[in-house]
């Protein structure tokens, strides 16, 4: 019993120590490092960088955005008989019956002026005999065309309203991907709506959808009457004109395609103050380089554009360009892709020189070319 209480003290006295320490510097349960991250249950750590709502976002956008309803009214003839020559000869024009159909659609616009200017996609309003406005503070107004801009798909609108809404712009050249965006518009004519997903990509190109393309791709939600509405950040800027959609059912499928605000801005400032967009040009005729061509032209690699052709009297036959040329260069910017040196040197104002930097039987050349005009394109019918 006397061994007994001899230990009993100095183990009760240990357990008291242990437990202070304990108390005191919890850090000794853990073991030796073991080099992987270790996760505390602090919620200082824990707070999200970015917000938690985009509602002030929509609030500062969202006045600017409009519903567009446009009404086309299209004539028939009331029977297939007066479209045969030989039947058709024995009536005037004016006095074959015919019959009218209104065909109606809809989309969305963005205003980017109190003066009234409002942008949409051109095939929204194509051929459109009444455009119709409707903001979202309920107010609607007929709007006017300012002017189109086909190779773009773009065009701006005009209502005389008082007090209207305006979207502040973003500088789209400083995108990145991964960026939250936020996309506004009236799909399948529901109303007003907005979806969000992220910047997936930026500068496409060679998809077939306009002569010049510099989309922004976004997996935000986009659909049939969100055409012409707008793309914006997270602060509600304008970044981008939603336009065309991916899809083989005709639905969202995430891969949506915007025109960047920058393109947009310099497409409506041409058309307020000369009524038609004017882009630089030279006018040859492109083709593609290849690896094999590159290897059959002694080039390391396949950089540059084949002359293909020159246009007569254009910029590039007053230079000297010829057929075969390679153009490797354009003021000190390699040529990687085509269609984005067709986009760049349309950026060019008539009148300004470039240095063109050729290849040109196996040897180099440096030609200053005066940049033109680029005729208009009329759309095909």
């Amino acid at each position: 019993m006397r061994k007994f209480n001899f230990l009993f003290w100095p183990v009760l006295s240990g357990i008291l120590v242990a437990l202070l320490l304990l108390q005191y510097f919890p850090a000794l349960t853990q073991g030796p490092d073991s080099g992987l991250p270790f996760q505390r249950n602090n919620s200082a750590t824990q707070v999200s960088s970015g917000p938690q709502s985009y509602a002030d976002a929509v609030e500062a956008a969202s006045p600017a955005v409009v519903n567009i309803y446009t009404r086309t009214i299209i004539k028939q003839e009331v029977h297939p008989l007066f479209n045969d020559p030989f039947f058709r000869r024995f009536f005037d024009d004016d006095s074959i019956p015919q019959r009218e159909r209104i065909q109606s659609s809809l989309g969305s616009g963005v205003i980017l002026s109190d003066q009234g200017y409002i942008v949409t996609n051109n095939h929204v309003i194509a051929g459109a005999d009444s455009i119709i406005v409707a903001l979202k503070d309920g107010r609607e107004a007929i709007a006017t065309v300012v002017g189109t801009d086909p190779e773009t798909d773009l065009a701006l609108l005009k209502v005389n309203l008082p007090a209207l809404p305006v979207i502040n712009l973003n500088d789209s050249d400083n995108l990145r991907v991964g960026d939250v965006v936020l996309a506004i518009g009236n799909p399948f004519g529901v109303g007003q709506t907005v979806t969000m997903g992220i910047i997936s990509a930026t500068e496409r190109n060679s998809l077939g959808i306009n002569t010049y393309e510099n989309f922004i791709q976004t997996d935000a939600a986009i659909n049939p009457g969100n055409s012409g509405g707008a793309l914006i950040d997270t602060h509600g800027n304008l970044i981008g004109i939603n336009t065309a959609i991916f899809s083989k059912s005709g639905g969202s499928q995430g891969i949506g395609f915007a025109i960047p605000s920058s393109l947009t801005k310099q497409v409506m400032q041409d058309l307020i103050s000369h009524g038609r967009v004017i882009r630089g040009w030279v006018g040859i005729e492109g083709q593609a380089m290849t690896p094999q061509l590159a290897e059959s032209f002694g080039l390391k690699e396949s950089q540059g554009v084949i002359i293909a052709g020159v246009y007569r009297d254009s910029p590039a036959h007053k230079g000297g360009l010829q057929p075969g040329d390679i153009i490797l260069s354009i003021d000190d910017k390699p040529i990687v892709d085509g269609r984005r040196s067709m986009i760049e040197v349309a950026r060019y104002r008539p009148g300004e020189q470039i240095k063109v930097v050729i290849l040109r039987e196996g040897k180099q050349q440096t030609v200053d070319i005066t940049i033109g005009e680029r005729p208009r394109q009329e759309p095909s019918q």
